[in-house]
């Protein structure tokens, strides 16, 4: 195993991808000449030249429609959004066309191809740049939704993604860039659609994705010593969704928290506390609480900021909460 960075571990899968088979190539906003906003595509433009890392203009319907299209000449691209705020204006190119060739093709066309990029809250960023569009996305159908946490689960998803033959939303974050964890020498891929609980616990199971998991951790950690046991499932895709992990978790502890960085109307957490409370209700012994962002828009201010971002002290009392502690 090495210790490598979240933007290193994006790069690897990339780069080991592009080798592999040359129909992949990389596009975006200063993905090239620049090494990737947050540099992660360094190294690429030297080593694949500039037809497999090509640098966009500030268009992003124009180049995600280049991508689509390309798709149907055998081509598998990975697009980086410079955010995933960026990509509203290339949502008919991802929601009209990606995700619906196939079926409208009657499978015809497949559309590999990734589109990549931060997504979230990433401090002073204000309201237009620290939003949360995974739900949006895994409201439509054809569409796969990867969150990953960390750099193991962040390069085996990527080259999964990249093998897929349907189009995947990829989604990261600006503060996990510089996150660093171990990651395997050789050759490894994670499969899409398969939750992973990153801790064993019995009396309480916390549901998660993204970076936002970092607070159910230092949470977790505090609850350790007031006797408090939880089990934290990431389920780093949220489309396919891995119902039966959770479902089987609170079987065991009877109570769920979902912990999302998302506003509370409509989401990620919406759709699980609908499937555990509909196939397994009789095991709860405690109303399932959802935690996410305050219903505004992100404020700039750094006080009504951290009033507005989860954060572990939201998860302790929630824990609390549910075991009437």
């Amino acid at each position: 195993m090495k210790t490598i960075q979240f933007r290193e571990a994006i790069c690897e899968a990339m780069s080991e991808e592009m080798r592999r088979d040359e129909s992949i190539y990389l596009m975006g906003e200063e993905v090239a000449e620049y090494n990737g906003a947050y540099k992660a595509s360094k190294g690429m433009l030297e080593e694949f030249g500039a037809k497999r890392v090509i640098d966009t203009p500030i268009s992003e319907t124009g180049f995600a429609g280049i991508a689509v299209g390309s798709t149907m000449t055998g081509n598998r691209p990975i697009v980086e959004y410079m955010t995933f705020n960026f990509c509203l204006v290339g949502m008919d190119q991802i929601i009209n066309n990606a995700a619906k060739i196939r079926q409208m093709s009657g499978g015809q066309f497949k559309c590999p191809i990734v589109f990549r990029g931060p997504t979230g809250s990433a401090g002073q960023l204000g309201a237009t740049h620290s939003q949360s569009f995974e739900s949006w996305f895994a409201n439509t159908p054809g569409l796969k939704v990867v969150v990953p946490s960390n750099p193991y689960d962040a390069k085996g998803l990527l080259k999964s993604a990249i093998r897929d033959d349907d189009p995947v939303i990829f989604m990261e974050s600006e503060q996990m860039y510089g996150d660093k964890g171990e990651v395997p020498e050789g050759e490894y891929i994670i499969p899409l659609g398969v939750a992973d609980i990153k801790r064993e616990g019995k009396d309480v199971t916390i549901v998660s994705f993204g970076k936002i998991i970092k607070e159910a951790y230092k949470a977790a950690d505090v609850l350790q010593k007031e006797g408090i046991s939880c089990e934290i499932i990431d389920l780093r895709t949220v489309r396919p969704l891995d119902i039966n992990t959770v479902l089987e978790s609170v079987k065991k502890t009877n109570r769920l928290i979902i912990l999302e960085e998302a506003w509370p109307f409509g989401n990620v957490s919406t759709e699980i506390t609908y499937q555990v409370q509909s196939q397994i209700f009789d095991y709860l012994d405690a109303p399932i609480v959802k935690i996410n962002t305050a219903d505004t828009p992100a404020p700039f201010s750094p006080v009504l900021f951290k009033e507005w971002l989860p954060n572990s002290d939201d998860v302790i009392k929630a824990v609390k909460k549910v075991m009437y502690a």
